[in-house]
């Protein structure tokens, strides 16, 4: 595919539509984050994921493409449908109730069969049932459950969950950003990604990171990936992606490897990637666009799953981790998409309605917002 890509000489554009290669994009960044975390937990150390590119893990570069495509696609979709009640329930039920049957799913079924306590004693025990308030709230996401995952390098019954907190802080932003006003010009949104592309240099280089909580670091970092996305739907007139622009931009990164900018100039380098991939013309690949969308269930379940099999394999090899747990992890992938993810969005509407407490839908001018 990617030589038949690679003959295209034209920049690509975006195009309106599902005219893309979002869906098979955001597959392959779940599965890059599964690889990286199959060395985490293998070696029982979230410091052993290699890096593939500069001081970059797989996990790393994967989620912030997803902050990216995320950026770009959300903001595409408030303005879109141009109600917040319509959007804060899409959404919504994107997220949360995938999240809820995860949750679920790992302190009951899970933490019962992989617990060290007598069955009644983890069944009663508080650190389970506040499971749904720590994890619900993304207060805390990492799911350590009572005499679960013991014998294990890493106790975490769920360590990718914590990226949601900024992925629903990202739905938060752009949600303001438009009851507000901030996407009414351009340049508004091309500051929703030079501010923290600012903060974030001037944080590195002086300092100031280490003496503010971890999260205003995080937040930071995919508040660049987000507004990059965001940035780059409302000037999708006028920019056009050359594949070129990939290596080159790798090469610029290599330059600033020492330097804060690094993490802009890696961050152009992975929108560019994603652009030029996702809008490529590629028809002897168009049936990639309707591969059932897994990437979220992927995300959500493969970090347990690969728990569990290290807990029963703790000689497992990460090939042997990775391969052993893919078939399960995107079995309970199609099982959420089918069961709880695509018929729970199928409510967006009556339940956008219900969020206007009745009232019709209000007219949006789409004339009136990304104005030059």
């Amino acid at each position: 595919m990617a030589h038949t890509m690679l003959k295209q000489s034209t920049p690509v554009k975006i195009r309106d539509g599902h005219d893309n290669f979002f869906t098979p994009l955001r597959l392959i960044f779940a599965l890059l984050v599964m690889v990286g975390h199959a060395f985490a937990v293998q070696a029982g150390n979230g410091d052993s994921e290699p890096h593939v590119f500069l001081h970059y893990t797989f996990s790393y570069l994967a989620v912030n493409m997803f902050f990216i495509a995320s950026g770009l696609l959300v903001t595409k979709s408030i303005l879109y449908r141009g109600d917040v009640p319509a959007f804060l329930a899409a959404r919504s039920l994107r997220i949360m109730p995938a999240l809820v049957v995860h949750m679920l799913f790992v302190a009951l079924v899970v933490g019962t069969f992989m617990t060290t306590l007598p069955l009644l004693d983890y069944l009663t025990h508080k650190d389970v049932w506040m499971q749904p308030f720590k994890v619900l709230t993304f207060y805390d996401t990492d799911m350590i459950l009572p005499g679960v995952f013991t014998a294990n390098g890493e106790q975490y019954g769920s360590a990718p969950l914590w990226t949601l907190r900024y992925e629903v802080l990202c739905y938060i932003a752009t949600f303001l950003a438009f009851s507000l006003g901030f996407l009414r010009r351009k340049w508004m949104v091309l500051a929703q990604f030079v501010i923290p592309s600012l903060v974030w240099i001037a944080g590195q280089n002086f300092g100031l990171f280490e003496s503010l909580p971890a999260t205003t670091e995080s937040a930071t970092r995919f508040g660049i990936a987000y507004g990059l996305g965001a940035m780059i739907y409302a000037y999708r007139d006028v920019i056009r992606v050359h594949w070129i622009a990939i290596p080159a931009l790798a090469a610029l990164s290599w330059i600033l490897r020492d330097t804060p900018m690094v993490e802009v100039t890696a961050n152009l380098m992975l929108a560019c990637f994603v652009i030029w991939v996702a809008y490529v013309k590629a028809p002897k690949f168009a049936w990639m666009q309707r591969v059932t969308d897994l990437s979220y269930g992927i995300y959500i379940y493969h970090w347990v799953v690969m728990q569990v099999i290290i807990g029963l394999l703790p000689n497992a090899t990460v090939l042997s981790l990775f391969m052993f747990s893919l078939p399960v992890v995107v079995g309970l992938a199609w099982l959420s998409w089918t069961f709880v993810e695509k018929p729970m969005l199928a409510y967006k509407k009556p339940f956008g309605a219900w969020l206007r407490f009745g009232r019709s839908q209000p007219s949006f001018d789409k004339t009136a917002v990304l104005l030059d």
